[in-house]
C-alpha cells in the first residue's frame, strides 16, 4: 500500500494564495454545465506512433489552511489531514477488496496497478458528497473502490500499444509490460466486473433501491455515452486541424469529467441526498471534472517531466487537440479560474462546514502543480 507524499504541499498551498488576489474574467466559452449533442465527421484514424513515459506521483497533497468566509466563528479545516486520513483510509479498503487468491497471476496484475499509487481524487469524492448530504464513510466506501478500480482499469487500457503505448504509470512499468498484454486486458476487465459485484455486495446499511440507482449511475459514466465516447472522439481527432472548443469539451466532459461526476453523484446517491441535492452535487463535479483536464493540459504545456513526474509535452507529440492549443496559455488560465468559481456556486446551499472538503478539493484540482 503506498504511502502519502506531501513534497508539493507548500507550493501548491502558495497558489490557493496568488489565486485568491487575482481573479480572471469571466470568459464567454461553452458551459459545462450544459450537456452537448454534436456531429462528427469520422476521420481516418491514427495511432501515435511514439512511446510516452506517464508517471503519477504518489498521492501529492495539499493544504487548504482555512475555508474562509465569516472569518470570526468558523472552525480551521486542516485539508492536509483530511487528505491523508481519506487516503489511507481507501488504501486499506482496496487492499482488503482484492486480495490475492486464485487464480493467483490474474490478482497480482489487479492489485499490481490499483495499489501503485495516486492521489485518490475520485474516492475522496465519493466519500465527501456522501458525507456533505448526511452520510457516513463506511456507506461510501464501496462506491468509492468501485470508481477506484474503473478509474484503474482505464489506465490499464489506455497505456497499452494499441492505444497510448506507455511504458510507465506512476512511476514503475505499466501493467503490459509486467504481465504480458493478454493478462493486463484481462486484468483492466476484472477490475471493471469487481467494481459492480463489489458496490451491489458490500455497500449496507442502504436502501435497495439507491444501490440499483448508483450503479445505474457508474454504470452510464463510462459506457458508450460516457468515458468511452470521449475516448473514442478523442482517438478520431488526433491530428485533425479543424477540432473546436465543442469537440474539445465534448471529449472532456465524457473522457475525463463523466467519472469524476459519478463519483460525486454516487456518494450523494448512497448518503441519502435528496433529488436538488444529487442534481447540484452533480453540476459542481461536471465543472471540477472539465477543470481537472484543463489543468492538464496547462500543466503539460507548462512543467517539466520531473516536475509532473510524468512526460511533459507528450499531448503535442501525440498531436492531440488540448485547450492550450486552442485557446492559450492564459485564457486557458481564466477558463480554470472561471469553471473554479461557477464549481463552488452550486455549494452555496450546504452547511459551509461540510462542504469545506469539496471546496478544498476543487482548489486542489485547480491550483495542483503536477
Amino acid at each position: 500500500m503506498s504511502s502519502v507524499n506531501l513534497s508539493t504541499w507548500v507550493q501548491t498551498c502558495s497558489m490557493f494564495n496568488q489565486a485568491a488576489r487575482s481573479r480572471s474574467s469571466t470568459l464567454n466559452l461553452l458551459h459545462p454545465l450544459k450537456k452537448q449533442s454534436i456531429s462528427f465527421q469520422t476521420p481516418k484514424r491514427r495511432r501515435p506512433t511514439s512511446s510516452f513515459s506517464s508517471i503519477s506521483v504518489s498521492a501529492v497533497l495539499t493544504e487548504q489552511e482555512t475555508i474562509k468566509g465569516d472569518e470570526e466563528e468558523k472552525p480551521t479545516f486542516n485539508f492536509k489531514s483530511y487528505m491523508v486520513q481519506k487516503a489511507n483510509s481507501v488504501n486499506q479498503a482496496l487492499d482488503a477488496a482484492v486480495s490475492i487468491r486464485e487464480p493467483q497471476m490474474i490478482h497480482e496484475a489487479m492489485r499490481y496497478s490499483l495499489l501503485a499509487g495516486g492521489k485518490r481524487v475520485r474516492p475522496m469524492l465519493c466519500i465527501s458528497a456522501c458525507e456533505l448530504v448526511g452520510g457516513d464513510e463506511s456507506v461510501a466506501m464501496p462506491a468509492a473502490c468501485a470508481v477506484e478500480m474503473i478509474h484503474t482499469m482505464s489506465l490499464i487500457h489506455d497505456d497499452l500499444p494499441c492505444m497510448d503505448n506507455d511504458d510507465l504509470r506512476r512511476g514503475k512499468p505499466t501493467n503490459h509490460k509486467v504481465f504480458g498484454e493478454d493478462v493486463a486486458v484481462l486484468a483492466g476487465d476484472a477490475l471493471l466486473a469487481y467494481a459492480f459485484e463489489h458496490v451491489a455486495v458490500s455497500t449496507v446499511g442502504v436502501p435497495a433501491a439507491r444501490i440499483v440507482r448508483a450503479i445505474g449511475e457508474l454504470a452510464k459514466s463510462i459506457g458508450s455515452e460516457g468515458l468511452v465516447a470521449g475516448q473514442v472522439v478523442d482517438i478520431d481527432s488526433e491530428g485533425l486541424a479543424n477540432v473546436g472548443l465543442e469537440q474539445l469539451e465534448f471529449i472532456h466532459l465524457h473522457k475525463t469529467a463523466a467519472l469524476l461526476e459519478a463519483s460525486v453523484v454516487l456518494g450523494a446517491i448512497l448518503g441519502g441526498g435528496s433529488d436538488e441535492e444529487v442534481e447540484k452535487l452533480r453540476s459542481f463535479a461536471r465543472c471540477i471534472g472539465l477543470l481537472f483536464q484543463v489543468v492538464d493540459d496547462i500543466l503539460d504545456v507548462t512543467k517539466s517531466s520531473q516536475e509532473l513526474g510524468k512526460t511533459a509535452g507528450k499531448d503535442l507529440v501525440a498531436d492531440k487537440v488540448t485547450y492550450p492549443k486552442l485557446m492559450g496559455i492564459e485564457k486557458s488560465r481564466e477558463f480554470a479560474e472561471k469553471l473554479n468559481r461557477e464549481a463552488q456556486e452550486q455549494l452555496s446551499g450546504f452547511d459551509p462546514q461540510k462542504a469545506a472538503p469539496l471546496i478544498a478539493l476543487a482548489n486542489y484540482i485547480a491550483y495542483r502543480q503536477n
